[in-house]
């Protein structure tokens, strides 16, 4: 079964996302790559990364060290669009245990301040399983709500009503004769996969068998982000690398 998917303006008026549903519950899929719960004021982000900079360096792999700015600064712009009263992040939000310590303190403000007069929800994830300490928020390892589970890594068995990351699903299709990549949104009517956030985040094609353990049959729909509106894409019509 394949999700249901109506174009809906964002308050922004430049872009548009997609009503997409899981079960009975509507949902916005913004083509920035959040997801918005209207009816709990509720903005879901994935994999955020942040630090991944850092942790490459403390290593002798030289990244430029603004990857946390940039992303802090995306999500900052959508939770202005949105407003959102509660805020979850699906895991994976710090790159490695350590990241919340090298967080620098404007970044750190930053967080901060987008977290002031929300609720702010931290999912754990495999890149930090322990509840991140001295950046604000809650920690669980999973939240139930209104018949949707959020989640960091999507169960491998049928799931109904599950949100979830790390997969950091990416489609590519033939567009025009020439081959197009993109993030996405991978859903069937219900579960759904979100695109990965973070500016250092890589991407994992939705034809592989990872995917095919979640969406036997390819029955899927990969939501493609563009600028300013998402593409629908059948998972059928979707290529392997």
């Amino acid at each position: 079964m394949r999700s249901s998917v109506i174009p809906v303006a964002s308050s922004a008026g430049d872009a548009h996302g997609a009503e997409i549903r899981i079960g009975t519950t509507a949902l916005v899929a913004d083509p920035a790559g959040v997801l918005y719960r209207p009816e709990e004021g509720l903005l879901a982000v994935a994999d955020l990364h942040l630090e991944k900079g850092s942790a490459f360096a403390s290593r002798g792999i030289l990244l430029p060290p603004y990857d946390t700015a940039a992303t802090l600064a995306r999500l900052a712009r959508l939770i202005a669009r949105y407003a959102p009263r509660t805020v979850v992040a699906l895991g994976d939000s710090f790159h490695d245990g350590g990241g919340p310590a090298r967080i620098a303190a404007a970044d750190r403000d930053q967080l901060a301040a987008l977290q002031r007069g929300r609720d702010w929800i931290w999912i754990a994830g495999n890149h930090d399983p322990a509840p991140p300490a001295g950046i604000g928020g809650g920690s669980a390892a999973a939240l139930a709500l209104g018949g949707i589970t959020f989640r960091h890594q999507p169960r491998e068995e049928p799931a109904e009503g599950e949100i979830a990351g790390h997969l950091h699903p990416i489609a590519r299709i033939v567009q025009r004769g020439r081959a197009v990549s993109r993030r996405c949104f991978a859903a069937d009517s219900r579960r759904l996969v979100m695109p990965a956030f973070g500016a250092y985040t890589g991407g994992l094609n939705v034809r592989h068998h990872a995917f095919a353990r979640l969406f036997p049959g390819r029955a899927f729909t990969a939501h493609m982000l563009g600028e300013r509106r998402l593409y629908a894409v059948p998972g059928s019509r979707c290529l392997s690398d």
